[in-house]
């Protein structure tokens, strides 16, 4: 089946972030976000899941172990399993990216 935002299962999260489900399965997870100007997650880390973001717009500035990286549109990022990350959207417009998780993520959160 084609997904996109329009027909995916959406959720609201964080500061008036959207996601989007693309691909949810208990082995990987594809969803789309978007985070507004100044929003940003909590530090946290996932003990089974490695994740890969990709940024379709925007900048996003990550925390990963204590080391900061600006990653910019068309760009990749990889936080393996077990090491403390956080997004953050630092401006100066709206940040849209994929956040593919495998094994999935969710439900395999820990904040720090």
């Amino acid at each position: 089946m084609i997904k996109s935002t329009k027909n995916a299962a959406h959720y609201k999260w964080g500061n008036n972030c959207d996601g989007w489900h693309l691909l949810k399965t208990d082995s990987l997870s594809v969803i789309q976000e978007r985070m507004p100007l100044s929003a940003s997650e909590k530090l946290h880390f996932h003990m089974q899941s490695q994740q890969l973001f990709y940024i379709l717009s925007g900048t996003a500035t990550f925390e990963i172990e204590g080391e900061i990286f600006t990653v910019n549109s068309h760009e990749t990022i990889h936080v393996p399993k077990g090491k403390k990350h956080y997004i953050a959207n630092l401006g100066p417009a709206e940040l849209e990216f994929l956040v593919i998780s495998e094994p999935k993520s969710h439900g395999d959160r820990t904040e720090v």
